[in-house]
């Protein structure tokens, strides 16, 4: 039986009624042994692939140079010796389809696994021989998993961006939006989502050069946009994808809104471009009193504060702004925004949302923060540009780039050490930062500079649960959550704070920060964080992990106020998609979509993927997102939101009896909740394109 019948076979419950998940097993066996070892290049030794990889323009030579010979036939041994086996068929589908190293023709393979594995880690290492090791300790046990971009690039001489993405302003003049666009278009080529602030931009019908109804507001920008990301991609290995930004309060709110409307005129309707909302909390407070939402003009906003609309705090700033003759407005009903906001995800599932006043509030470093990016999850100071007329930069202003790798929270919890685990991650995502040159956008570049921004993610809190006997969302899930996410920021920063001290340097602007402060510390050092249940408290001792003391806590906060943190950011959860598979976890930590999840892939069609830890004897802690609700998913990324300085990617999911009215509680229980932003809305067998097979919905950016 061939591999694609045998992972089929997943769909079928077996003659005495079990799961027959051994037929997955089987299945990436025989992917193998009928696929992959034919179409791999052989060679006799380690020696000669590296000299043919070399030679032939597939691998970095200065990778390599970094080492001793000894070392490297040292390292790659380390890697074989740990006999890695994809759990999964779609695992090891996945890893060939889209990141082993292939002939140039694509018809050959030239990695195994752990080939890839090396070079990542021999790439991040820089020449530290024992960090190399580290992080194919870590990768290889499947305790860590770097993002797409680094695992796919790193140690490759023909390749894009070792970054996941970036998040771009544009400020309200032609020379900004110009720019704007050549940016993305550098970027995306460079197989980076972006994401583009249109806050500033003035609205449809404002003046231009005191003209009264001559701007012809956002829309046009995010067309040019939207063309410009179908046509440059990272040769052809990723397809440009972008992200538009708007607050709630813009004038053109409701024509941006409208683009992604099925029956949208074509001149104006978006297909691919993703949209986000930015809404203050005063937007949900007129909602709730049943007033009119007042929409200001950025251009007269601007002119009277004398700085761009989105660095204005609508909620403090609402009702002067109302009473201020100078800046022209006008009213929609609050309410009314939000049953539009619900109608646009129904169909669409956009747009995301950013709450923007609890972000601000959580926020450590000082400035506003004004937008997320594509999947929601980075939040970040940004600072603008200025431009001379043949759009060269007056002044370079601070652009943010995404470092991301995750935890696999089943395998980090199994780590011999903990904290050491933790820290080969910081240490791998900072070297993301430090190699990444995106000279084309100084402003990008800039940023990481100054910032040394990461973000650690996490994925598979769910296959952890059930493997446990925990419930998603039961009170032992939310409390495990809370414990878990606490005890990662103590050692990320306790990570940060080390390379501080080496490095000698802090990120640019600590002295300013709620770290130096010790503001940031308070909520650790007058109060005892520890498990609110027994299970909770249990599986922590029994995995041998220490949760972190109020002492600990001040002892840290003493070392970061003498000498810094290295890093600005260091935590923010996204979407795992293609790598949760490949390292078989539960993407993120969200809940399953279902315990056998239904995806389409390319030409071999339908394939089979079952949840981490399945079993006929567990399947009971298997109920998906659909069943378990929005209010446990909210309540778990609540209890993970106050420990991580950026944000999390949140979809919310939803029957298909749900209405508007369902998702407009949603979104005010989690702005109640304190979360900080939202991703999708999932309608079960919504037909939502690129989403759903047979009512299996799987996000897999």
């Amino acid at each position: 039986m061939d591999y694609h019948a045998l992972n089929a076979m997943l769909n079928l419950y077996g003659p005495d009624g079990r799961l027959q998940l051994d037929a997955d097993h089987a299945a990436a066996r025989q992917y193998f042994l009928q696929h992959v070892n034919q179409n791999t290049v052989f060679f006799h030794d380690l020696d000669e692939k590296l000299e043919y990889l070399v030679e032939e323009g597939y691998y970095e030579p200065e990778v390599l140079e970094q080492y001793s010979r000894e070392f490297l036939h040292r390292i790659w041994d380390l890697a074989y010796a740990k006999k890695f086996r994809f759990s999964t068929f779609l695992g090891a589908f996945k890893y060939y389809t889209s990141y082993t190293l292939k002939t140039f023709d694509g018809k050959r393979y030239l990695e195994r696994f752990e080939d890839r594995v090396v070079m990542v880690a021999l790439a991040l290492a820089a020449g530290d021989e024992r960090l190399a090791e580290h992080v194919v300790e870590e990768v290889i046990s499947g305790r860590f998993q770097p993002a797409t971009p680094t695992f796919l690039n790193a140690g490759k001489q023909q390749r894009g961006e070792l970054v996941s993405c970036f998040l771009l302003r544009i400020e309200d003049n032609m020379e900004s939006i110009a720019r704007g666009i050549n940016s993305a278009l550098q970027l995306s080529k460079r197989g980076g989502g972006v994401a583009l602030l249109l806050s500033n931009i003035r609205e449809h019908g404002a003046p231009i050069k005191k003209i009264e109804n001559q701007s012809s507001g956002v829309i046009p920008v995010m067309k040019l946009l939207e063309d410009s990301f179908s046509y440059a991609n990272q040769l052809g290995a990723r397809q440009g994808a972008g992200a538009v930004y708007l607050s709630a309060h813009h004038p053109d709110i409701l024509r941006f809104l409208d683009t992604k409307r099925e029956n949208a005129d074509e001149k104006i309707r978006i297909k691919t471009l993703s949209l986000g909302v930015v809404i203050p909390d005063i937007t949900f407070e007129l909602a709730k009193k049943n007033e009119d939402m007042y929409l200001f003009s950025p251009y007269d906003v601007e002119r009277v504060y004398g700085v761009p609309f989105s660095e204005i705090s609508v909620t403090e700033k609402y009702h002067e702004m109302v009473d201020d003759g100078r800046i022209r407005k006008t009213k929609i009903k609050a309410r009314e925004f939000f049953q539009l906001l619900a109608e646009i995800q129904f169909e669409s599932g956009y747009p995301y949302i950013v709450f923007e006043d609890t972000v601000n509030a959580a926020n450590p470093i000082a400035g506003r923060v004004t937008m997320s990016n594509l999947c929601s999850e980075i939040l970040q100071v940004s600072t603008a540009s200025t431009f001379r007329d043949d759009l060269s930069y007056e002044h370079i202003g601070r652009d943010i780039s995404c470092n991301l790798g995750s935890l696999n929270i089943a395998k980090a919890m199994d780590s011999p050490d903990f904290g050491r685990t933790i820290e080969t991650a910081i240490r791998s995502l900072t070297s993301v930062s430090d190699q990444t040159h995106i000279r084309s956008v100084p402003s990008v570049e800039r940023g990481n500079e100054a910032s040394h921004s990461i973000g650690l993610g996490q994925m598979n809190l769910h296959g952890y649960l059930a493997r446990e006997r925990i419930h998603y969302g039961s009170e032992e899930g939310v409390d495990f959550t809370n414990i878990y996410f606490y005890t990662v920021t103590y050692h990320a920063l306790r990570a940060s704070n080390r390379l501080a001290i080496e490095r000698g340097t802090a990120f640019e602007g600590f002295a300013d920060s709620a770290y130096a402060s010790g503001e940031y510390f308070t909520k650790y050092t007058e109060r005892t964080w520890e498990p609110a249940t027994e299970r909770v408290r249990q599986v922590f001792a029994d995995a041998g992990i220490a949760i972190p003391t109020q002492q600990d806590w001040r002892e840290l906060q003493a070392q970061v106020q003498a000498h810094g943190i290295y890093n600005a950011y260091l935590q923010a959860v996204p979407p795992t998609g293609s790598i949760s598979y490949i390292n078989h976890s539960t993407s993120s930590i969200h809940p399953i979509v279902a315990p056998i999840e239904i995806r389409k892939e390319g030409k071999i069609g339908r394939v089979y993927y079952p949840a981490p830890y399945l079993s006929d004897e567990n399947m009971e802690y298997y109920k998906d997102a659909y069943e378990i609700g929005y209010e446990k998913i909210i309540d778990t990324y609540a209890a993970a939101t106050q420990h991580v300085d950026q944000g999390l990617s949140l979809t919310l999911f939803f029957k298909d009896t749900a209405t508007t009215r369902d998702v407009n509680r949603a979104q005010i229980y989690a702005w109640r909740k304190g979360i900080k932003t939202l991703y999708y809305i999932r309608l079960r067998q919504a037909a939502l394109e690129g989403t759903e097979v047979e009512g299996c919905v799987s996000c897999t950016l």
